[in-house]
């Protein structure tokens, strides 16, 4: 590559202070076959080719161009080394390596500027056949840029006169089916049932506003339930309400109908949106807490190679689930699904790892998955949401690995209990009751054969379900 300097730092380099001036990445990558053998016939290594990979990822993302360029007066190139990235601590076997960014590159409080730099143009590289950016680790001043999560954790305790425990909701099952009469009807036997003690109901990611249940209509319909179940029951309830758009005027129109009518949260696909809707619909102000669903993520995060962890070789182009979630809970959402801790046993525990990020104040590298930690400064930890085949069998050991501070959603976990939807409600009253009381869930089942937790596990097991 025939840059104007070298964008690969020599061996020991470290970023100065790096907490303060530079934006690190870490990615893995493959080197195309057909480039190997053209270095090779060239008399170059693949240890060097490697080297030009990294080092064209820096450049590309950073200051450099694919040829030498004019370098006379006023052309920039003093600055341009001066400000250029560096690929560092290149790992020749597994094909990794970081890249520190100097921090004028980038505009403090823009993500989708900080994105078309770093993994912007990197993934058109003729010589790498694969690649995968497992995380970014931010300075002070830019983390500092965002408002962060308006609520978090704490804040939606608060707003639910909760103190501790964690949170259950259901999406109605069928996703689409039910009309928005149909829909608060649910709303009204999930928040009555039992000891009145569910907390919530959430809209699937594809029931927006629809002929036959209308947005303004579900939205006042459900939320006029949870406030008479309030009053009844004592307890606070909340509604999940998606206000995805691609018109974020339309979003922001929603989510004023949300407030109007006493609703807590408003929903949003925070992939299909973008960037750039999260942050405005956060910088609105809107007075209500944003749980950020994920739909289409498997698109972006989704690699079954083996080498996904590090070791083994690549097969595609991905960001990880670990990468969005950080920035997710830097433009300000208060609940951001992680997926279920029960799911693979391969992962290394990628779901509770996601727990971390959205949660810890000082966020430390994983042992196992490739990562770079985090001091997250103002920005407060929010809630994951645990979700994905999930039912009473599973709270046990979910509430084990991802602790208080989580969201469960049970759709067919609820509304698929053999004796109906109200036996679905006490059967997850009685699985988080028993939890917090210490009794062992196998202990109550054996010792309760008629409860409605013994007949949710007599028919889904302790383990969560696959979903196809």
């Amino acid at each position: 590559m025939a840059v104007q300097f070298d964008y690969v730092a020599k061996r020991g380099w470290k970023p100065n202070n790096p907490d303060e001036n530079y934006v690190i990445t870490l990615l893995k990558i493959e080197l195309d076959e057909s480039a190997v053998r053209e270095a090779k016939r060239q008399g170059k290594s693949e240890k060097k080719l490697f080297e030009d990979a990294a080092g064209t990822v820096a450049a590309e993302s950073s200051t450099g161009t694919w040829t030498k360029v004019y370098d006379g007066k006023d052309s920039g190139i003093p600055l341009a080394r001066a400000k250029r990235a560096m690929a560092y601590d290149l790992d020749y076997e597994r094909k990794m390596f970081k890249v520190a960014y100097p921090l004028d590159l980038f505009e403090m409080n823009n993500v989708s500027g900080l994105f078309a730099g770093i993994i912007g143009n990197i993934a058109g590289m003729k010589m790498v056949s694969a690649m995968r950016v497992y995380d970014a680790r931010l300075p002070r001043k830019m983390i500092e840029a965002f408002q962060g999560p308006a609520f978090g954790i704490d804040g939606v305790r608060k707003k639910l006169e909760k103190k501790e425990e964690c949170l259950v909701c259901t999406v109605p099952k069928p996703k689409i089916g039910r009309t928005d009469v149909e829909q608060a009807k649910l709303a009204r036997i999930l928040f009555n049932s039992g000891n009145g003690t569910y907390d919530g109901i959430k809209d699937d990611e594809n029931l927006l506003s629809l002929p036959f249940n209308s947005f303004d209509k579900r939205c006042k319909l459900v939320l006029a339930e949870a406030r008479a179940a309030e009053k009844k029951t004592g307890n606070k309830k909340f509604y999940l309400c998606n206000v995805t758009h691609s018109n974020i005027n339309e979003m922001l129109r929603r989510a004023k109908l949300i407030k109007d009518n006493g609703g807590i949260f408003m929903m949003i696909d925070v992939v299909t949106t973008g960037f750039a809707a999260v942050d405005s619909m956060r910088r609105a102000n809107t007075g209500l807490a944003i749980h950020a669903h994920r739909a289409m993520h498997g698109f972006i995060t989704r690699d079954n190679s083996p080498g996904v962890h590090g070791d083994g070789k690549l097969y595609g182009f991905s960001v990880s689930m670990i990468f969005l979630a950080k920035f997710f809970r830097l433009l300000g959402v208060d609940s951001l699904h992680g997926g279920s801790p029960l799911a693979k046993m391969e992962d290394y525990g990628e779901a509770i790892y996601i727990k971390d990020v959205l949660q810890a104040k000082e966020l430390k590298p994983h042992n196992k998955i490739p990562s770079l930690g985090q001091k997250w400064y103002n920005i407060k930890p929010i809630w994951m949401t645990a979700s994905g085949g999930l039912h009473p069998g599973d709270f046990e050991e979910v509430l084990d690995k991802l602790g208080d501070d989580i969201i469960i959603q049970c759709g067919g976990g609820l509304l698929g209990h053999p004796n109906g939807i109200e036996a679905g409600v006490k059967a997850i009253e009685q699985a988080r009751d028993i939890y917090y009381k210490k009794i062992p869930l196998k202990k109550f089942v054996k010792e309760n054969p008629k409860s409605e937790l013994a007949f949710a596990v007599k028919l889904w097991g302790y383990g969560p379900r696959v979903v196809y």
